[in-house]
């Protein structure tokens, strides 16, 4: 099946501070890169980061991770569709009914916003998921399974781990976003990570967004970091 070619690097801006947010961007004074928004960031500074970041005209991936009864969903969606962020998240184990929810809250407020739902963590082993979440089917299939139950939805696409990209292409729409965290250059650490790959090799397996933190963000130069991570996953060159 033929995938979206849609490719774009998103950096995620896991500052503690307003301050520390602007500091950065303000070192790319030729590009106006697509930043991700975390909880770290917005609960510390609110609608206001957002807000001023929208303003300097960067596009918003505001990562909220929604999980809660679909009512709920539906109206805590409905404040962040009327933001004009471009993407936002919630949790696909909220269930079909809940994803439904969140895209009716966007379609009603009248927004471009785009919804993608979490399949499972880049943190989480096969290991913790039958232990600790007691999900007895191999990775693989849970994050195709959530990704179909997505798309069933209605919303725009998933985020998964850059390993799983390329099945959850083989069972989507050719036009179903993938999304992967856990993108780290070759010689970086995986950090608190454990299904991790390269911007490079995140383009190969099918990815439509890759979201990359500490490997720009904790860089001595951010913005060649940037333009590295721009030349491997939207350029192929490695």
């Amino acid at each position: 099946m033929e995938t979206n070619k849609q490719r774009e690097v998103i950096i995620a801006c896991d500052f503690s501070s307003y301050e520390e947010t602007l500091n950065f961007l303000d070192l790319f004074t030729e590009e106006k890169p697509f930043v991700k928004i975390g909880m770290e960031l917005f609960y510390g500074e609110g609608l206001d980061i957002v807000k001023e970041v929208k303003r300097r005209g960067h596009k918003i991936f505001l990562d909220l991770k929604m999980h809660d009864i679909p009512n709920t969903v539906h109206k805590a969606m409905v404040n962040v569709a009327k933001l004009g962020v471009d993407l936002t998240s919630i949790h696909s184990a909220g269930t079909i009914r809940m994803m439904r929810a969140a895209q009716d809250a966007v379609e009603f407020v009248g927004s471009k916003t785009q919804i993608i739902a979490i399949t499972q963590l880049t943190s989480t082993s096969q290991e913790v998921m039958q232990k600790e979440l007691w999900i007895d089917h191999p990775i693989n299939e849970t994050v195709q399974h959530y990704a179909l139950n997505a798309q069933a939805a209605g919303i725009a696409g998933v985020v998964c781990s850059p390993l799983e990209a390329g099945l959850v292409h083989e069972v989507c729409s050719p036009d179903f976003l993938v999304v992967t965290p856990g993108i780290r250059f070759a010689e970086d650490s995986k950090g608190d990570q454990v299904r991790v790959t390269t911007p490079y090799k995140a383009r190969e397996i099918g990815s439509n967004y890759i979201v990359v933190g500490r490997s720009i963000t904790a860089s001595k130069n951010p913005v060649e970091s940037y333009r590295r991570c721009v030349k491997e996953f939207v350029e192929g060159v490695e």
